[in-house]
């Protein structure tokens, strides 16, 4: 059975940083384009950020950029979200995926996605 299991969530201030984990067993994530997303109550979903493995491009959502970054520990088959200057807008539940394809429309076609970490941002 394939699953991600994210973690690094919890209650921060605005202007703070928080590292988001992901992890996956019964696939390995270096194999594959990730992602993360996250989806605020009552809001639609938001594809933030993804890593394409071909060629180790990354793109980014205009509101989280200068501010996230994905990253990847191939030998410890992990991906990482690192959020700094979080704002009390980027409260929502957050998502590792892997996807069908990485591209700059950030239009993710969710192939496995985790059960999600909370990230809460107070004012």
């Amino acid at each position: 059975e394939v699953q991600l299991v994210e973690s690094g969530g919890g209650l921060v201030q605005a202007g703070g940083s928080l590292t988001l984990s992901c992890a996956a067993s019964g696939l390995s994530l270096n194999d594959h384009d990730i992602g993360w997303f996250r989806q605020a109550p009552g809001k639609a979903r938001e594809g933030l950020s993804c890593m394409r493995r071909s060629d180790g491009v990354t793109y980014y959502r205009d509101s989280v950029k200068g501010r996230f970054t994905i990253s990847s520990d191939n030998a410890k088959e992990m991906v990482f979200l690192l959020m700094n200057s979080l704002r009390p807008e980027d409260t929502a539940v957050y998502y590792c995926a892997v996807l069908s394809l990485c591209s700059s429309s950030l239009q993710f076609g969710v192939e496995v996605r985790g059960q999600g970490t909370l990230v809460t941002v107070s004012s």
